[in-house]
């Protein structure tokens, strides 16, 4: 049996998700809530297997809600279930701790698939969601490692906000040479610009 906790801030379709699972016999939701801070509360309460969670929610959203919960109870699967596909809200769930992403114009085969696979250890996205999944302990792993570790090091630089120059000095390279590097970067990364790549650089700086 696959014990589920289910947070969402519209009750409606709480409910509607629960009377379509009630007829599952291998997954049993014991908790709902309709904000992060109640989420948190029912998964101490209930510890469930599995937590099905809407990412904008009053007091604490669902990506936050999620780095709690995956911080005090790892074991516990997490799934965003969401009407928004963008890749930024897709990468900010997994780095979060989410193991599955299903959009909220899925139907109950779907929902159930996805469960029953996050709860098996198992990673789930919905085909609508138009990004690529990346690994889910580090999101960038298969981008970077087609980059060298010189690369690695100026992109960690780009990151802190240095300039070429900058970045040589610190390097002991030439200028010409951080300009190479950056490209090639923006190539193997397939980026549009050195403004991609500074916003890329930016979101993994904590990562290093």
């Amino acid at each position: 049996m696959i014990r589920i906790v289910i947070a969402e801030d519209h009750q409606a379709l709480i409910d509607g998700i629960a009377l379509l699972l009630m007829q599952q016999e291998e997954i049993q939701i014991v908790g709902t809530a309709n904000d992060g801070e109640k989420l948190i509360e029912e998964v101490k309460k209930h510890k469930p297997h599995l937590v099905l969670t809407d990412i904008r929610m009053p007091k604490i959203d669902g990506i936050a809600a999620t780095k709690i919960i995956k911080k005090e109870f790892p074991e516990i699967k997490v799934i965003a279930f969401s009407m928004f596909d963008q890749d930024e809200a897709v990468r900010q769930m997994i780095e979060a701790g989410a193991s599955g992403y299903l959009l909220k114009n899925s139907g109950l085969a779907e929902v159930k698939e996805a469960i029953v696979k996050v709860a098996a250890g198992e990673l789930y996205f919905d085909a609508g969601v138009n990004c690529q999944v990346p690994d889910s302990k580090n999101p960038h792993k298969s981008d970077e490692e087609s980059l060298s570790q010189r690369q690695l090091e100026i992109l960690k630089l780009v990151g802190q906000g240095l300039s070429n120059i900058e970045i040589s000095e610190k390097l002991f390279i030439g200028r010409t040479t951080v300009e190479t590097h950056r490209k090639n970067m923006i190539r193997k990364l397939g980026l549009q610009g050195s403004g991609e790549l500074m916003r890329y650089a930016l979101e993994r700086k904590y990562d290093f």
